[in-house]
């Protein structure tokens, strides 16, 4: 299974509250078969309404995989495209000051965490980043701290959620394979699973 106790690299802030799932990635995107190619129209909307002035498109901040936004983020509908999207594109992680609770799980489904920290932490974190784009961003979950260059905030996660990237167990699929030999001996045991066609008179 994956474990998730640090994710490293390079940040990018995204400055402003109530950012819903429609401009995340809009509806027209959602007629997908797969999730594959999402990344390309994350906030298509707003970075083309910025006209390349967009974080997502700034130079600087591409290649970034950690994430820095303010309140409510993900909020409006419950698309599990919108962190699809963003994962896509390369974030591994976030940190917010307060997260939807259905794209908070939906990220935890495919092992992207999402820490809490205080507005003016957040806003700390932003302006290091708008200063200095290259410096390392390191989120510790373990410490439950986001170090910075010489800045280090202290970010929150339900204990649930923060053990399940820890141990691993957010990976469903990890889970299943990690407990492949049990898996069969319970279904040699399950009597619908060995339906004998010749028993029907």
């Amino acid at each position: 299974m994956s474990k998730i106790h640090k994710v490293s690299g390079r940040g990018i802030p995204l400055v402003g509250g109530d950012i819903d799932t429609d401009r995340i990635i809009p509806a027209r995107f959602l007629r997908c078969v797969t999730f594959d190619g999402l990344g390309q129209q994350v906030f298509a909307d707003d970075r083309q309404q910025l006209n390349g002035n967009h974080p997502f498109d700034l130079p600087q901040y591409q290649g970034a995989n950690i994430l820095v936004v303010n309140e409510n983020f993900g909020c409006g509908s419950s698309r599990e495209h919108a962190p699809q999207a963003i994962a896509k594109w390369g974030i591994q992680a976030i940190v917010g000051e307060s997260f939807a609770e259905i794209f908070f799980g939906n990220c935890v489904a495919i092992g992207v965490p999402c820490v809490t920290a205080t507005p003016e932490a957040v806003t700390q974190l932003q302006q290091l980043l708008q200063q200095n784009p290259q410096v390392e961003i390191i989120m510790d979950l373990g410490a439950l701290k986001v170090h910075g260059g010489d800045l280090t905030i202290d970010v929150n996660m339900n204990e649930g959620s923060r053990q399940s990237f820890i141990n691993g167990s957010w990976d469903n699929c990890g889970q299943l394979i990690a407990n492949h030999d049990q898996i069969r001996t319970t279904a040699a045991k399950l009597p619908y699973l060995q339906w004998d066609n010749s028993a029907i008179a």
